[in-house]
């Protein structure tokens, strides 16, 4: 079977299904109330390693977006959050995700919310929905402002065009305030602040869509309206009323901003379509339905298309 630009198979070949991580009820430490899932931290031990598992919303492919967008972001080459598949034992319907820490002990992320307002007095970091002040160029200007964590080679900025990229890619259109942010990192005499690893990116793949809209897009409607009109967590201009597409914005950006987004395209542009299929095969049967995974490798096809149309225009 044909989907798109790949030739889908049943039949796993040379891949391996993802293990799922088995989470013990009395490992549970504390409630995570940042976001809008049901999730908590927990170590295996008392010295262990702090893990965010997350519940996915009812009737959604949360968890197994957020594992294959792990994924595709290694594929790319963009730091990310290590996430596996995880199960709650002995709890019904305990199926998710977890995701290990990647800060040091002792530190703390600080989100991008925080950042903004930190220079813009104005900017409302409570507003979390609609946040038109959150905007590529803002953003921008406060990874390269004046400050302690100065970047004085376009590290951070370049980092988090990265970042749009990977969205781009996967049609992740949560990247709102607190799913961005810097991480202290120890040096000699002290820390700097570097961009965290990308993380959460349960919205995408189209995770939300139920069998019957999947039909219809990957019919009459076609992929291309459901990726280009999509609403994401950056706008372009704080007079605009949604955000642009995940797509949209890196076309947008690309073009504004070209020594930004290249290298991230060329990656892009690099990885074997079947890799992208393989990271959608991989998810082990019972966690996805046929159906979804066609959906998720077809988007990822059209968007990968139009990520190599813009890189041959932004380089010529």
């Amino acid at each position: 079977m044909v989907v798109g630009g790949f030739s889908w198979f049943t039949g796993l070949g040379m891949s391996e299904y993802y293990p799922v991580v088995k989470v013990l009820p009395e490992w549970r430490d504390e409630d995570e109330d940042m976001g809008s899932r049901e999730k908590f931290w927990y170590r295996e031990s008392v010295d262990g390693t702090p893990w965010l598992f997350k519940y996915p919303r009812e009737n959604t492919g949360e968890h197994w977006a957020e594992k294959i967008a792990a994924e595709v972001a290694g594929l790319v080459g963009i730091p990310h959050a290590r996430v596996e598949l995880a199960e709650v034992e002995e709890m019904p319907g305990g199926r998710g995700t977890v995701s290990e820490s990647f800060l040091e002990p002792g530190s703390r992320l600080v989100h991008g919310n925080e950042l903004m307002a930190f220079v813009w007095s104005e900017y409302n970091q409570d507003l979390r929905f609609r946040q038109s002040q959150h905007t590529l160029e803002k953003i921008l200007d406060m990874l390269n402002a004046p400050m302690e964590f100065r970047d004085r080679d376009n590290q951070l900025a370049r980092g988090f065009c990265e970042y749009l990229v990977l969205d781009a890619l996967i049609g992740n259109t949560d990247r709102h305030h607190e799913n961005w942010g810097l991480q202290p990192v120890g040096i000699q005499g002290g820390f700097r602040l570097d961009l965290a690893p990308t993380f959460d990116h349960a919205s995408s793949l189209g995770r939300e869509l139920t069998y019957e809209r999947r039909e219809e897009i990957l019919g009459q409607e076609g992929m291309g309206r459901y990726s280009e009109r999509g609403r994401g967590g950056i706008y372009w201009s704080d007079a605009d009323r949604y955000g642009p597409s995940p797509l949209h914005l890196v076309r947008l950006s690309a073009r504004e901003y070209p020594h930004m987004f290249t290298s991230a395209l060329r990656r892009v542009e690099s990885v074997e379509l079947n890799a992208l299929e393989d990271a959608v095969t991989r998810v082990p049967p019972g966690w996805m339905s046929q159906r979804s995974r066609e959906f998720a490798v077809a988007l990822m096809d059209y968007n990968w298309n139009q990520l190599n149309i813009l890189l041959r225009d932004v380089v010529e």
